[in-house]
């Protein structure tokens, strides 16, 4: 009996919860940094920018390893093995 009680005060109270409303969108700071992911027919892409400019390009592709393209100060892209940013890279669930 008190579990059947338990169990409807629980239900009774998740119904009365208010509803979460997403009508407003999360404010960003400048100073983080913002990802743009675009999937190719042979890589996929995320592009990682901070205060509106590109900092890095991460690529993906479908065969062989992940490297990464730096723009250089004469508008070329130089490639390596290993990000400089310093972001999070937490990897939550993998298979």
């Amino acid at each position: 009996m008190k579990k059947i009680l338990f169990l409807l005060t629980l239900l009774c109270s998740i119904s009365l919860a208010p509803a979460v409303s997403a009508d407003v969108l999360p404010e960003f700071d400048d100073n983080e940094p913002v990802v743009t992911i675009r999937h190719g027919e042979k890589a996929t892409y995320f592009e990682y920018r901070i205060n509106g400019k590109l900092k890095e390009i991460k690529v993906k592709p479908v065969i062989g390893k992940t490297y990464y393209l730096r723009p250089t100060d004469d508008g070329e892209f130089q490639r390596f093995e290993d990000s400089t940013l310093m972001l999070p890279k937490w990897i939550i669930f993998s298979w």
